[in-house]
C-alpha cells in the first residue's frame, strides 16, 4: 500500500464544482499499489506547496534516449530541504514521453491495457495523457534511470517518441492507467 497522501487543503478546492478534477485523478493514483504512487504522492506534495508559495518548483534540463533526439519533456523538482535534499524526494525527477503511434494505427482497449501495464512496470507513475489530433500518448513521471528502458518497450510496439520542442501547443485528456 502506498504511503499516507500529503494533507492538500487547497488542491481540495480544485474538486469542488461541477467539473472533473485532475487532482482528483492524481489522488487516488497516489493511493493504488503500483511502484510509481509515491511519485504521485509527493507531485501531489510539491503541487500544494506551489499553491501554497505561489511559485513553480519544476525546472527544465536535458534527458534524452539512446535513437532519438527530442521528445522527452524533462521537469526536476527544485523543492529542496535546507540540506539540498528533496523535500519530496520520490517527485525529484517527473519526466514526460510522448509516445508517436505510426500512420494509420488505431489504439485497442487491450493494447491501451498493455501499454499502461508496461509503463507502470517499468517505473513510471502511471499517469498518461490522450493528445486529440495528433494521436500522441504523453507518459508523465519517469526519470533519468527508467526513461530509456520506457523508450525501448514503445519501440518494441511499433511506436516512436513524437515531438516535444519549445514551440509545441497541444490539448490533451489526462487519464489515469488504473481506470482503463
Amino acid at each position: 500500500m502506498a504511503k499516507e497522501i500529503y494533507n492538500t487543503p487547497n488542491l481540495d478546492e480544485l474538486e469542488k464544482g461541477p467539473w472533473p478534477s485532475f487532482v482528483t485523478g492524481l489522488k487516488r493514483l497516489a493511493a493504488d499499489d503500483h511502484a510509481g504512487a509515491d511519485m504521485v504522492r509527493d507531485v501531489l506534495g510539491t503541487l500544494e506547496t506551489s499553491y501554497v508559495t505561489k511559485k513553480g518548483y519544476w525546472k527544465g534540463g536535458t534527458v534524452g534516449v539512446i535513437g532519438y533526439g527530442g521528445g522527452i519533456i524533462p521537469r526536476f523538482n527544485e523543492l529542496k530541504n535546507e540540506d539540498g535534499t528533496y523535500k519530496f524526494p520520490a517527485a525529484g525527477e517527473f519526466h514526460t514521453l510522448r509516445i508517436q503511434p505510426p500512420a494509420g494505427m488505431h489504439y485497442t482497449s487491450t493494447l491501451l491495457r498493455d501499454m499502461c501495464d508496461m509503463f507502470v512496470d517499468n517505473g513510471g507513475s502511471g499517469l498518461i495523457a490522450f493528445h486529440g489530433q495528433s494521436g500522441d500518448i504523453m507518459l508523465q513521471g519517469s526519470t533519468e534511470e527508467t526513461t530509456q528502458t520506457i523508450f525501448n518497450a514503445y519501440n518494441d510496439y511499433g511506436f516512436d517518441l513524437g515531438g516535444a520542442g519549445p514551440c509545441g501547443t497541444y490539448w490533451y485528456v489526462v487519464c489515469w492507467c488504473s481506470t482503463l
